[in-house]
């Protein structure tokens, strides 16, 4: 529905402090320390995402710089052992830039999110000029959504669709981003399909599915088995 935040574009934010390659290495500690951020794109001079500076990209400075050999005299990582030298961006990012289009769908980031083990990702357009920033909170801001707006989406974009005249033989209630779909349907096949589109709306914590096949009626229904006791002979 309208307003409804289902892609990057709906929750990234748009103010985003980036570096350039050249910035140095106390400028990106500062910059870190006034936005409150622990992590920064950095660009090339058409604007353009190359690389990314985190927290973990300065720590070796305080571990490996100046000679130094690492905890117990161990250097774990010959990269980390470089970065313990670096001073610009350019030296101490992580490249490529692990990023996201704005037009991708909310899971998508999610998703890219968890199997690179980061809080936050830019979002760049098709030419690769940075566009904002979506994190882990932008993207639970669609759990906030009212449960009878979401009850209001799983009619008009699930059931009424899938059901069409009969779409009011179902109920559903919404509490806390649970739906809870409960009545009788004449094509059970739409059961499974209705409780997974619903779990797809924006918002939807969970999906109870309670949906049931109609009461048969011999007498109405020839061609069904008549499942009444037969009186004894």
């Amino acid at each position: 529905m309208s307003g409804t935040p289902t892609v990057v574009n709906d929750v990234m934010t748009r103010r985003v402090v980036a570096l350039r390659a050249r910035a140095a290495f106390k400028d990106i500690v500062r910059t870190m320390q006034e936005w409150r951020v622990s992590a920064l794109p950095v660009l090339d001079d058409s604007g353009r995402v190359v690389g990314i500076v985190s927290e973990a990209d300065l720590l070796p400075k305080e571990e490996y710089g100046e000679g130094g050999s690492g905890h117990h005299g161990l250097v774990r990582h010959v990269a980390d052992v470089v970065k313990g030298d670096a001073v610009t961006a350019g030296e101490l990012m992580t490249a490529p830039a692990v990023t996201v289009a704005p037009d991708a769908p909310l899971a998508h980031a999610a998703r890219v999110m968890a199997h690179t083990r980061v809080k936050r990702l830019p979002v760049v357009g098709h030419d690769g000029t940075l566009r904002g920033i979506v994190s882990r909170s932008d993207l639970l801001k669609v759990f906030l959504r009212d449960d009878a707006d979401i009850a209001e989406e799983v009619r008009c974009e699930v059931v009424a669709p899938l059901l069409g005249a009969h779409a009011e033989t179902v109920r559903i209630q919404v509490r806390d981003g649970v739906v809870t779909l409960t009545g009788r349907v004449r094509e059970t096949a739409v059961i499974p399909l209705a409780a997974r589109l619903a779990r797809a709306v924006p918002g939807v914590v969970n999906v109870h599915c309670a949906l049931t096949d109609p009461p048969r009626h011999p007498d109405l229904d020839p061609d069904l088995p008549d499942s009444r006791p037969t009186a004894p002979a």
